[in-house]
């Protein structure tokens, strides 16, 4: 029998003393960014279906011997000008590893070429991007990590691909295990403050969506998304529907990664901060529901890919020390 491997509940984040509460955790976090935009090149990538997507490539001047290419996934509504993957980016060319942002369907600026978007479980789009990356660096090891709904998809991809995966070992912070805990979850109290700028920005994409093709496949109006009060009403009237599930309860379930875990084979490390406003306690799993590949970390502090330690006149990204930390004790072994 495999040795059951029990959530971590002591790691060696220490939130700041002046940003003990989690919502100053997660919006102070994005003030941490680089300075100077890290320089990548975009490219537009053909995906199997005839859409595209944008990948943003970073390469430092020098690599260093042995250096994995770090795969990024971003969040909901995020992009390259994500606070968290700037920072990332920051690490890995101060490491001198080569990184590339996977930009998810849309979420580059501009509209992607078909009427469905992306969402928390579709992996397809990350499976091809892999196989092209493999197929470009077949010598170099690869990792990936993903954050929130990016993390999310990451781990349903490697429970998926059991015995075929590509990834050597994969980090994913404060991802949404349980998609319908967590859409009730940001309905609640303050949480409510970024659902109505997560929402607000979903509402705009699909309204361009709208305008970009008047013969939509399934029957929605502008005046039917402006009203849209909640995420999961979002999920209930196009997320689910475009992408071929019943409704927000059926996409929930079937997109939510926590049931994929015990299936996952290469080293994993998942972060989550216990006072997360985004995530209800639903997301944290049990013994059983991981096994010995998963390093499970669950912090009393740190709000939503927030994690900043360190005193107010030099504060830290923690998630920058810890993330590489696991991933070259890994990949030396």
């Amino acid at each position: 029998m495999q040795a059951q491997v029990r959530p971590v509940i002591s790691s060696s984040f220490k939130p700041a003393w002046w940003l003990k509460h989690p919502h100053l955790q997660t919006i102070f976090a994005k003030y941490l960014r680089p300075r100077k935009k890290q320089k990548t090149v975009a490219e537009i990538f053909s995906l199997p279906d005839g859409d595209e997507l944008q990948l943003n490539w970073m390469q430092p001047s020098r690599v260093a011997p042995n250096a994995p290419l770090v795969v990024l996934l971003h969040g909901l509504a995020g992009d390259i000008n994500s606070h968290y993957v700037q920072t990332m980016l920051a690490k890995c060319r101060q490491l001198r590893w080569p990184a590339v942002l996977m930009h998810f369907r849309g979420c580059n600026g501009q509209p992607n070429k078909l009427p469905r978007a992306y969402h928390s479980g579709d992996t397809a789009d990350l499976a091809a991007v892999l196989v092209e990356i493999g197929q470009r660096f077949p010598e170099q090891k690869l990792v990936a990590v993903g954050y929130s709904l990016g993390a999310n998809v990451l781990l349903k991809y490697c429970g998926e691909n059991n015995g075929a995966n590509p990834l050597s070992a994969v980090v994913a912070v404060c991802p949404p295990l349980d998609l319908s805990a967590c859409a009730s979850r940001i309905n609640q109290g303050s949480s409510k403050l970024y659902q109505h700028y997560l929402l607000g920005r979903l509402k705009r994409s699909t309204l361009l969506k709208l305008k970009q093709f008047p013969q939509f496949p399934i029957p929605l109006t502008a005046r039917k998304i402006r009203r849209l009060s909640s995420i999961e009403q979002f999920d209930d009237v196009f997320t689910a529907p475009i992408h071929g599930f019943l409704d927000a309860q059926d996409y929930y379930q079937q997109a939510s990664g926590k049931a994929f875990l015990q299936h996952i084979d290469i080293p994993t490390l998942i972060i989550h901060a216990k006072d997360d406003p985004f995530l209800s306690d639903a997301v944290i799993p049990t013994a059983d529901e991981l096994n010995q590949h998963i390093h499970y970390e669950l912090t009393s502090g740190g709000g939503h890919v927030g994690f900043v330690s360190g005193s107010v006149f030099k504060p830290t990204f923690w998630l920058n020390q810890r993330i590489p930390e696991f991933l070259q004790e890994q990949l030396g072994k």
